[in-house]
């Protein structure tokens, strides 16, 4: 896994991966943005990861942990791997 990797939670379920990434563009370079999606009904969980360049990018994005975002309050961290 990426060192590199943040994990976003409690996001708007209409948010789409698009909207995720341009959130978090002005931060630094992305290399990839997912919102996981429900396997049968393929709506989102509210929640993803992005995945920066530059660990400086992912740093100064941790600061949005607690921002409002389309009215819900984001949570951000670094991502864990799998456990």
């Amino acid at each position: 896994m990426s060192n590199n990797k943040i994990y976003v939670g409690n996001l708007d379920y209409q948010m789409s991966d698009e909207d995720l990434k341009s959130e978090f563009s002005s931060y630094g370079e992305i290399q990839d943005v997912i919102i996981i999606k429900d396997h049968e009904t393929g709506r989102s969980k509210g929640f993803g990861f992005v995945t920066f360049a530059e660990e400086s990018a992912l740093e100064k994005a941790l600061e949005l942990d607690g921002q409002e975002i389309k009215g819900r309050q984001l949570r951000v961290n670094k991502a864990r791997p799998k456990q």
